[in-house]
């Protein structure tokens, strides 16, 4: 007689879900990115802002603890666009003018350098000729044109714009050249099978092909620019975040001059941002095409 034996499998209970699943994506991609880009700069600047307030609080201490820089310049915090008349404006005025001044000569140096780069570039024989040239001037520093500038314009304000100029062009003219030796053969092929005229070459071919490389050359332009005008400010005078820093040194304000490179930093910053964004929309649009 066989007997047979059953066996009974127990019953398993499916461990409840974690209260995280139940969340909607874009809160958990939002946690997900504060957790990995957000939280750890905030840990090392709240790590540094300690440091800084017990070394500063020290009898003694040549530096102003943060505490103590944010009561010292809270007036210019609160009321950032006051204008008492002349030079006497808030930070955001100051940082305005220098602005405008970035704008004025990056603007020309992005039309020169690219143009000179893709010239570079498509010809041997100016490479030759400009190339050495290149390869001098741009190592001249920024400072060091400002009394030319101003022996040539007789003025503050546009000798500050050539020396944005001058000193953001060098990055733009090299990497526009690179960029555009840097064209595969078989794009130059196509454009001589469909027959594309000078102008459709540049617009349809060169430019996009060239994009990456142009545009990591406007992005140390536009710092080497913002660099550039806060040393040139502090020597022409004026309205304008370099003179507002100058001027707080000369009168010890040293809780000022902190309050104003933090912004300065800030501003050079956003800058950067909104120059790699342009250049990342660009390039995504022609490598799609």
């Amino acid at each position: 007689m066989n007997t047979t034996t059953e066996t009974i499998e127990p019953i398993r209970l499916a461990p409840p879900a974690a209260p995280s699943a139940a969340l909607p994506n874009w809160i958990k991609t939002a946690a997900r990115g504060f957790m990995t880009h957000v939280l750890p700069p905030l840990v090392i600047i709240g790590l540094l802002l300690v440091i800084w307030e017990l070394l500063g609080s020290r009898p003694g201490a040549a530096l102003p603890p943060p505490s103590k820089v944010v009561e010292d310049t809270w007036e210019l915090i609160v009321s950032p666009f006051y204008d008492n008349g002349g030079n006497d404006v808030g930070l955001a005025w100051q940082m305005l003018a220098s602005l405008k001044r970035v704008a004025y000569g990056y603007a020309l140096a992005v039309i020169a350098g690219v143009s000179l780069g893709v010239l570079v570039g498509q010809s041997t024989w100016a490479l030759r000729g400009l190339d050495p040239l290149f390869q001098v001037l741009r190592t001249v520093p920024p400072l060091a044109w400002l009394p030319i500038s101003l022996a040539g314009f007789r003025d503050g304000h546009p000798s500050a714009i050539f020396v944005i100029f001058i000193t953001a062009i060098w990055p733009i003219i090299i990497n526009t050249s690179i960029g555009i030796r840097n064209i595969p053969e078989d794009y130059r092929n196509v454009a001589r099978v469909v027959r594309l005229n000078g102008v459709e070459y540049f617009g349809k071919i060169m430019l996009p092909a060239a994009a990456p490389f142009i545009f990591s050359g406007l992005r140390i332009g536009v710092g080497l620019s913002w660099l550039a005008i806060v040393a040139a400010e502090m020597l022409i005078g004026g309205v304008g975040i370099g003179f507002f820093i100058w001027d707080a040194w000369n009168s010890s304000r040293i809780s000022d001059i902190i309050l104003a490179l933090f912004c300065v930093g800030i501003v050079g910053f956003l800058l950067d941002r909104i120059v790699a964004f342009i250049g990342k929309l660009v390039t995504r649009g022609t490598a799609a095409s």
